[in-house]
């Protein structure tokens, strides 16, 4: 099956800088159908109003981290098997085990390109 280029994407990041970023390479892959939060508070409220087909998230944020959104979505009935990309700048091994065993879809170091992007969520949504 085909990935629809319109599906809804929420970008989560505290760096409006960062967020810009991520949306201009989704653009350029094709996907413009994209929605921002500054956190994870904020973006599981959105979550929980509208419907959204995938989440990027950076984990370093306040006052709610990318990895508490996370939880947050696979702890709730209606969100649980939403695709989640997790964007960070730390690559330690226990980082990418703990969100791994959160239920993580995938997992992206900064800085990336449009291709490493393509690349994960390729893995998680299919080919596009």
């Amino acid at each position: 099956m085909a990935v629809d280029k319109k599906m809804r994407i929420l970008v989560v990041d505290d760096y409006n800088t960062m967020r810009r970023i991520v949306r201009n390479l989704l653009k350029q892959l094709g996907f413009e159908n994209v929605d921002e939060a500054a956190d994870g508070g904020e973006a599981f409220k959105k979550l929980q109003e509208d419907n959204f087909n995938m989440v990027i998230s950076d984990w370093n944020m306040e006052p709610v981290t990318g990895m508490e959104l996370l939880k947050q979505v696979r702890a709730n009935d209606k969100l649980k098997n939403l695709p989640f990309i997790m964007v960070t700048a730390e690559s330690k091994p226990e980082n990418v085990i703990a969100a791994k065993q959160a239920g993580v879809s995938n997992y992206i170091v900064k800085p990336f390109n449009a291709e490493t992007l393509k690349t994960k969520m390729t893995s998680v949504i299919g080919e596009f």
